[in-house]
């Protein structure tokens, strides 16, 4: 298992990021707080996992060692597979995982893309005496502006210049409240100031 690299980051992506380790450049599928701590060209240090399939091996990119072991416990759940372990991460993040699962919350957790309602049961079933409730996520703040901060600094690492980013981000949060969007699906918001800049 590849348990962390270290490089310089090459490229960004909404989904992932590709780090140049001894020469090689590595594709790692990351979560939106690993993503906003990468910049390209300066140095990261990720959390990683290593998903072997018979037709693919593919390199995850976690903020922190939380992060990891929360994707690698939701994987033990029958059905749910690494793509809906980083959505689950990047839609509630380690703290409202922690808390929707400790607290038996199946609602909150149909809101992963590829989750159902009995998918959703299922993981309340087999996890809630297994994670800790309560567990810091320093990286997904669940109130205030923290998601704003998430898409600013997640456009800023995509390459857009920050006045752009704030442009961007205030549109999003008019759509926030004109929709009642769900602001803990970050990677959804960064998708749709995305979308805004390229309209721009």
């Amino acid at each position: 298992m590849i348990a962390s690299v270290r490089g310089h980051c090459l490229t960004i992506t909404p989904e992932s990021a590709v780090v140049e380790v001894g020469g090689i450049g590595l594709l790692v599928i990351c979560t939106p707080a690993a993503l906003g701590l990468m910049r390209p060209g300066a140095e990261v240090t990720l959390a990683t996992a290593l998903v072997v399939r018979e037709d693919a091996w593919t390199l995850y990119g976690f903020a922190d060692e939380s992060e990891r072991g929360l994707f690698d416990l939701l994987q033990t759940v029958n059905g749910i597979g690494p793509r809906i372990a980083v959505a689950a991460l990047g839609a509630l993040g380690t703290a409202g995982l922690n808390r929707a699962i400790s607290a038996s919350d199946a609602t909150a957790l149909t809101k992963v893309p590829g989750v159902g309602r009995k998918g959703a049961e299922r993981i309340v079933l087999e996890l809630r005496d297994k994670v800790a409730p309560g567990a810091s996520d320093t990286a997904a703040p669940a109130s205030g502006g923290g998601w704003q901060s998430q898409v600013t600094e997640g456009l800023v690492s995509l390459g857009w210049q920050p006045r752009d980013a704030d442009r961007a981000v205030s549109l999003v949060a008019d759509d926030v409240a004109a929709e009642s969007l769900d602001t803990t699906n970050v990677s959804a918001l960064l998708r749709r100031a995305l979308n805004r800049l390229d309209r721009a």
